[in-house]
């Protein structure tokens, strides 16, 4: 008789949709877009040495590579949603304790926030191959990248400015759009995804999995698709900074170029628009194809210094439409099966992109300028958009079926 009274969504929970996961997106970016740019500096000020503050991202890069992959290891014993709530929990965790500036804080902080992206990276995309049909896959990119916009557009100039007026407030506000975000984790009663059949005999090893990812190359293109479009962003947000002050620009044209790429995420529905009239292949291979080029035209016109910042920004464009399609050949490879394990593999290219990505620069500047490490990478854009060329053309379009003759 009781039953009557309790309101329909609690007794059935409303299907996740694209603009809830775009939403859920949304709060992380404002979460990790105020960091960003603080971190940096509150990791000098807590080190005071290059040298100590490289080898501490090398290690966090380390540790968050293996957590990465060992996700799917703990969610075989830790229901998935516990998974994603721990992970959101560390974010609210580091960010007060780097709020504390000591060194050893702020250096744990950064690692727990780091460890924190990646366990709910994992989580989301295993969350989003659940509930969003393949068909939908490239609009529910397009919409968490338009609803993280604003996060990343004005959270890093935020966050400076907050660093500057107190250091503690920046960190405040990321914890609390942490908070934010497990809450609207629950509210949208995510659960532990879909009930999928799985062998029973499932691997005991971590890294079991990997062999299964090796014996397919659709995934494996997927996966360097995102790593070499990770070192691309890496290499602009790092190096072109210290490019422009090296070159009499300034110290603030790195911020600025930023805002304003990042500012080019309120333009992704338009880029959706324009992959639906043509296909996920051309988007892909045009992405490569212009990142590269742009890339390569910012190394060798290092004698110009304006007009490598232009290249530059314009490759980042370019960059967008990759973040826009360059995910969906892999997500549209995976099976049903191994939504979990391929999730976990995904997700290791930016640990993947932020241990290569230095090392590469490193040994270029051994022997060229900065500008070396753009033309660098310029080449790694014009490979991947060789290697895109085996994307199949049809890929992502709804089949078509035809009734049987009567």
């Amino acid at each position: 008789m009781h039953e009557r009274r309790i309101p329909e969504w609690l007794r059935h929970a409303p299907a996740p949709s694209v603009q809830g996961f775009a939403t859920l997106a949304g709060t992380e970016a404002v979460a990790r877009g105020i960091l960003i740019s603080v971190f940096p500096l509150a990791m000098y000020k807590a080190l005071q040495d290059a040298q100590v503050i490289s080898e501490a991202y090398f290690i966090i890069g380390l540790v968050s590579l293996v957590t990465g992959l060992m996700v799917p290891f703990v969610i075989r014993f830790l229901p998935r949603r516990w998974v994603y709530l721990i992970g959101a929990s560390l974010f609210v965790i580091g960010s007060l304790l780097a709020a504390t500036g000591s060194p050893m804080a702020v250096v744990l902080g950064l690692g727990l926030n780091t460890l924190s992206t990646v366990i709910t990276f994992v989580c989301f995309n295993a969350y989003v191959m659940d509930y969003i049909a393949k068909i939908q896959l490239g609009r529910c990119e397009t919409s968490r990248m338009f609803y993280s916009a604003a996060g990343w557009t004005i959270g890093p100039a935020l966050g400076v400015t907050l660093y500057s007026w107190w250091p503690p407030v920046p960190f405040f506000v990321a914890a609390f759009a942490a908070a934010v975000m497990l809450g609207l984790f629950l509210w949208m009663r995510l659960g532990n995804g879909k009930l999928i059949t799985k062998s029973k005999r499932p691997p005991t090893n971590p890294l079991a999995f990997l062999p299964r990812f090796a014996a397919q190359p659709r995934l494996i293109a997927g996966w360097l698709f995102a790593v070499i479009r990770s070192g691309g962003w890496w290499v602009y947000i790092v190096y072109l900074p210290i490019f422009a002050i090296e070159n009499g620009l300034g110290d603030r044209i790195g911020g600025i170029v930023l805002s304003m790429s990042n500012a080019a995420l309120f333009v992704t529905p338009l880029m959706l628009r324009w992959m639906q009239k043509r296909s996920i292949r051309q988007a892909v291979r045009t992405g490569f194809a212009m990142s590269g080029v742009l890339f390569m035209l910012a190394g060798v016109a290092a004698g110009w210094p304006w007009v490598t910042v232009l290249a530059l920004v314009g490759g980042s464009f370019f960059l967008i439409l990759l973040d826009v399609s360059g995910g969906l050949p892999f997500l549209l490879a995976v099976k049903p099966s191994e939504r979990t394990e391929m999730a976990a593999v995904y997700a290791s290219f930016r640990d993947v992109a932020g241990i290569l990505a230095p090392g590469t620069a490193w040994l270029v500047l051994l022997a060229l300028p900065v500008s070396g490490v753009f033309a660098a990478s310029g080449i790694s854009l014009a490979a991947a958009w060789a290697l895109s060329g085996k994307v199949h053309p049809r890929l992502g379009q709804a089949r078509i079926r035809l009734a049987p003759a009567e």
